[in-house]
């Protein structure tokens, strides 16, 4: 019988702060606030054929997205947000948490960005005490916008630097802004110490990859499928242990990959790429991080020994604390002994 994958000790590296939102809290805060939601978000079923690899297809993907992220008005909404993203953790077996957001999206409901961000960490502070799960901040910048929009975000994250905020994040459409554009901003943040996890090879091809590596100097990089399509490149994110956060219900469903089997999971870990799985945006794609876990054991042949290295992967290029990722390693090796 094969084990429990919600008893698999893990980190969730790639959980968009919006999107992890539950699908009755949109809900709810949207007929709080008066929020006139679409069909495709007042239904409970997840986004499909989205299609988001032509211009047509990612718009309409974002002005859901959009329309998601404009329920979320007040302090009470954001605590209630981060909470529920905790509890949803634990009940997935996860022990760290790193939530993406960009705060200029909120900034004017909630008083500026400054005041937005200390907000968020207040609320994971106290989400993680109650929760056990461990919470990490990213902020992340919009390749959509000006770069200088970005450098502003590096500088406001790198206040929090060791107070909260982990890393430094790049996300949106790669058609409409070169990682290679935002150097500087990712220069700030790594001079206040902080990771460099831009997305990148989504919608964009390996080029972006390699750019997010040598240009950013990533940490991680969100996605990176398309890094497949150049070996050389594979063999380059290898060799730097650079780990990729791969999220394969977002790729089927934004069409990255025609279905899960197309997802190139294990294409990446033959070549030695170190792999993180991620659920991306949950509240649109309807599947959390553990349907990512078996994702790979039913699609794509996983082993419970694969399983587990998928696990240990997430911790080792998590920006948790030396015990935490300790407790999750041991809790690792006992799920593989039961």
């Amino acid at each position: 019988m094969p084990r429990d994958l919600r008893s698999l000790p893990k980190a969730h590296l790639h959980l968009h702060f919006t999107g992890s939102m539950r699908h009755a809290t949109l809900l709810d805060l949207a007929d709080q606030h008066g929020i006139l939601l679409p069909d495709a978000l007042r239904s409970a079923e997840p986004l499909e054929h989205l299609e988001a690899t032509d211009a047509r297809g990612w718009f309409r993907f974002q002005r859901l997205y959009d329309t998601a992220r404009s329920v979320v008005r007040t302090e009470a909404d954001v605590r209630r947000l981060v909470h529920e993203a905790a509890q949803d953790e634990v009940a997935e077996g996860s022990g760290w948490l790193e939530l993406q957001v960009d705060p200029s999206t909120y900034a004017r409901y909630l008083g500026g960005l400054p005041q937005t961000v200390e907000l968020i960490l207040d609320a994971a502070a106290q989400a993680s005490a109650a929760t056990g799960v461990g919470i990490g901040l990213v902020v992340a910048a919009n390749r959509t916008r000006h770069p200088l929009d970005a450098r502003t975000l590096a500088r406001l994250a790198a206040r929090y630097a060791g107070a909260g905020v982990v890393g430094f994040g790049l996300s949106n459409d790669e058609r409409r802004g070169a990682a290679r554009d935002f150097d500087r901003a990712f220069a700030i943040a790594r001079r206040a110490g902080l990771a460099a996890v831009p997305h990148g090879g989504e919608l964009g091809g390996p080029g972006e990859v390699r750019d997010c590596l040598r240009v950013l100097h990533a940490h991680r990089i969100g996605h990176g499928v398309r890094a497949v399509e150049d070996v050389a490149l594979l063999e380059e994110l290898a060799a730097a242990r650079v780990t990729l956060e791969v999220c394969p219900a977002s790729n089927v469903a934004l069409g990255v990959a025609p279905n899960a089997a197309a997802v190139p999971l294990t294409v990446l870990r033959r070549a030695g790429v170190q792999v993180a799985l991620g659920a991306d945006d949950p509240l649109l794609f309807g599947a959390r991080l553990v349907a990512q876990y078996e994702i790979a054991r039913t699609v794509h042949g996983c082993s419970d020994i694969d399983l587990a290295e998928l696990a240990r992967a997430s911790v080792e290029a998590s920006l948790a604390p030396e015990d935490v990722k300790a407790r999750l390693r041991a809790g690792i090796a006992d799920w593989l002994a039961s």
